[in-house]
C-alpha cells in the first residue's frame, strides 16, 4: 500500500490559504481591500459635517437679522467658538450668500472715527481731509441709525476747501439718505432732529443746507426745517398732523375702556376735522367824551396881545424880571354860559381903558383801542369717533364658552367714558357711536412642515447618512466577499478530509489494547446488543483513531489489524 503524503492534524493560516484555489484568494483579497476602505471612508466623512464661515465680524443688527433669514430659508448654522463668525454647512456657503445678498443682508458695520488711527505715514494734505470726512459721515450714519424709526442711513458731506484768498467762501452742505422700518414714519420733529443733529456737526453749516430724502427718493426735508413749527409746513405736514391727532385720541379711548372688556375686545377710530387757515381781525374803539378831571391834555397854547395902555402891561428897566411869560389864564377848561358872560364883560371892562385879544387853544387826547386778534393753526372743528365692543366671554364649570351682549346701562356708561376722552364738545358738533357686536375670530390654518424639510431633520439626516451608508456598504462587502472565503478557510476540502483520513490510516503506530467493557447483568432491561452499542459509543468517543482505520479497512476490504 502506497504511503498518503504527510498532512498535518492542525494545518496554519498559510497552510489553508495555500489549500484554497485562486477565485477564493481573489474574493477574499477583494473584500479585504474593500472593508478597509469603506472602513476608511466611513472614518473620515462620518465627522462632524464640515463648516465654513459664511459672514465673520458682523455687527449685532446684522448677525440677528442674517440668524432670522436662515432660520426662513432652512439653512443649518451655528456660530463659532467666540461669537465672531456664523458657519453654514460647506456645500451651501455661496448659494446662501447670493440669496441674503439679493435680500440686502449684511448691510455691513460702519465706520467712524477709527479710521483716522490707520493714518500712514506720508498721507498728502489731500488724503488726510478726505480721511477725516468719512470718519465723520460714519460717526453721523451712526447717530441717525441709532432711530428706532430709521433701519438704515447714508449721510453725504460735501466739505468745500477753505481759502482765504477767496472773498466769498462756498458753504458746506449735507444730503441724508434714510431707509425707515415697515410701518415706521418720521414726524417733523424727528426730521428737525435729524437736520439739526447734521448742521451742528458741521462747522458753518446751515439747516437749510442739508437735505433729507427716503430710499424711495422722496424728499422729507424742506428749505424751512428747523426753523419752522410742527405745523409749519405744506399739505403733507398738516395731513400727518391730522393722523397723529386721530391717533392719540384712539389711542385714549382704547387705554380707557381696555380694562374693563379685555385685550383685543375693542376697536376704535377718531376722524378729525381740522382747521389750517390762519385769520388776523384788528378792531379799534373810542370811549365817550369823559370830565375835565379824567381826561388827558395833550397840548395848550394861549396867545394874548392888547393895543393901547394898560394898567397890567409890563414895566419897568428891560430884563430878566419883565420877561416873565403871562400869568396862566384863570377860566376853566369847559367854560359854562356864565362863566363866557363874566369873561366878555371883563374883556368889555378891559375895553374901556385900551384893545386886548386872548386865545387859548387845548389839545385833548382821544381815548382809543385797537386790538388784533391772529388765530392760530391746526384748531379741531369737530370730532366723530367710532367705537365697536365685543361680546361678554362667559366660561362655564364644564368649560362651555358663551357671549352675551352688553346691556344699555354698560353702554351709555362706556359712551360717556369715551366723550371724557376725547373732550367731547356739543357746541362744536362732535359725535360719538358706540356698537356692542361679537367679534369674527378666524381660525388660521397653520400649514406644518413636512418633518423631512425641517432644518433640524436634515441637518441630522447628512450627519448620520454617511456612518449608516458605510455600515450598510461594510456588511455587503463582508457577507458577499469576505464571509465566503473566510468559511473556505475555515473548513477545508473534501479531498483534503480524505487524505487526512488515509494518513491516519497508514500510520502504523502501536495501539494499545481497549479493555473489554464491563456488562451490567444487574440490568435485566438491557440486552446483549444493547450493551455492545454502548461499547461500541465509548469506543469511538474514547479513541476516534482506531475507529477510523477499523472502518477504513472495512472499506478497502482489507481485515481490521
Amino acid at each position: 500500500m502506497t504511503a498518503a503524503p504527510a498532512i498535518p492534524l492542525n494545518p496554519t493560516l498559510n497552510e489553508r490559504l495555500s489549500a484554497m484555489n485562486s477565485g477564493q484568494k481573489m474574493r477574499l483579497a477583494v473584500g479585504i481591500v474593500l472593508l478597509v476602505a469603506v472602513g476608511l471612508t466611513g472614518l473620515l466623512m462620518g465627522r462632524d459635517a464640515e463648516w465654513r464661515v459664511l459672514y465673520s465680524n458682523l455687527a449685532d443688527k446684522d448677525g440677528g437679522a442674517i440668524i432670522a433669514q436662515l432660520s426662513q430659508m432652512n439653512v443649518p448654522y451655528k456660530h463659532a467658538p467666540g461669537g465672531g463668525a456664523i458657519l453654514v454647512p460647506a456645500n451651501r456657503v455661496h448659494d446662501t450668500r447670493l440669496r441674503l445678498a439679493s435680500q440686502g443682508l449684511p448691510k455691513g458695520s460702519v465706520s467712524g472715527f477709527e479710521v483716522m488711527e490707520s493714518n500712514r505715514f506720508g498721507m498728502t494734505q489731500f488724503q488726510e481731509r478726505l480721511t477725516f470726512q468719512r470718519g465723520l459721515e460714519g460717526e453721523l450714519t451712526r447717530s441717525i441709525q441709532s432711530l428706532m424709526s430709521v433701519q438704515s442711513a447714508r449721510v453725504h458731506l460735501a466739505l468745500p476747501n477753505q481759502n482765504g484768498f477767496f472773498r466769498e467762501q462756498q458753504k458746506p452742505s449735507a444730503s441724508v439718505l434714510v431707509s425707515l422700518n415697515a410701518g415706521h414714519t418720521l414726524d417733523r420733529t424727528q426730521l428737525a432732529g435729524i437736520v439739526h443733529l447734521v448742521a451742528s456737526s458741521v462747522p458753518e453749516m446751515t439747516t437749510s443746507a442739508v437735505s433729507v430724502l427716503d430710499d424711495s427718493g422722496k424728499l422729507l426735508s424742506t428749505p424751512n426745517d428747523g426753523l419752522s413749527g410742527p405745523l409749519g409746513g405744506g399739505d403733507a405736514q398738516q395731513l400727518q398732523y391730522v393722523q397723529q391727532l386721530e391717533q392719540i385720541h384712539s389711542r385714549r379711548i382704547v387705554d380707557m375702556l381696555e380694562p374693563v372688556v379685555g385685550r383685543n375686545n375693542i376697536k376704535a377710530q377718531v376722524a378729525a376735522e381740522v382747521d389750517f387757515s390762519q385769520t388776523e381781525q384788528t378792531s379799534e374803539s373810542h370811549k365817550p367824551n369823559q370830565t375835565s378831571n379824567a381826561s388827558a391834555i395833550r397840548s395848550q397854547q394861549t396867545v394874548e396881545s392888547s393895543n393901547g395902555p394898560t394898567s397890567g402891561g409890563p414895566s419897568g428897566v428891560p430884563g430878566a424880571t419883565s420877561n416873565q411869560p403871562p400869568a396862566p389864564s384863570s377860566a376853566p377848561i369847559n367854560a359854562t354860559a356864565a362863566g363866557a358872560g363874566s369873561a366878555g364883560a371883563s374883556a368889555a371892562a378891559g375895553a374901556g381903558t385900551g384893545l386886548s385879544k386872548r386865545e387859548s387853544i387845548t389839545n385833548f387826547e382821544v381815548d382809543k383801542t385797537i386790538k388784533v386778534v391772529k388765530a392760530g393753526t391746526g384748531v379741531i372743528k369737530r370730532l366723530s369717533a367710532a367705537v365697536v365692543i365685543n361680546h361678554t366671554t362667559v366660561t362655564d364649570d364644564k368649560g362651555k364658552t358663551t357671549t352675551t351682549p352688553l346691556s344699555d346701562q354698560q353702554l351709555e356708561k362706556m359712551t360717556a367714558l369715551v366723550r371724557e376722552a376725547i373732550g367731547f364738545s356739543k357746541e362744536r358738533g362732535d359725535s360719538v357711536n358706540l356698537m356692542n357686536a361679537p367679534f369674527i375670530k378666524e381660525k388660521i390654518a397653520l400649514v406644518e412642515q413636512p418633518l423631512w424639510k425641517q432644518a433640524e431633520v436634515q441637518d441630522m439626516a447628512r450627519s448620520l447618512a454617511w456612518p449608516v451608508g458605510t455600515v450598510l456598504l461594510a456588511a455587503l462587502v463582508l457577507m458577499g466577499a469576505v464571509r465566503p472565503a473566510l468559511k473556505a478557510l475555515a473548513n477545508p476540502p473534501a479531498t483534503w478530509r480524505e487524505h487526512q483520513v488515509d494518513a491516519l490510516v497508514a500510520e502504523d503506530n502501536e495501539r494499545p489494547l481497549l479493555p473489554a467493557p464491563a456488562l451490567k447483568t444487574d440490568d435485566p432491561l438491557l440486552s446483549a446488543s444493547h450493551l455492545a452499542l454502548e461499547d461500541a459509543r465509548k469506543l469511538t468517543r474514547d479513541n476516534p483513531t482506531a475507529v477510523a482505520n477499523i472502518v477504513k479497512g472495512w472499506m478497502s476490504g482489507e481485515a481490521a489489524s
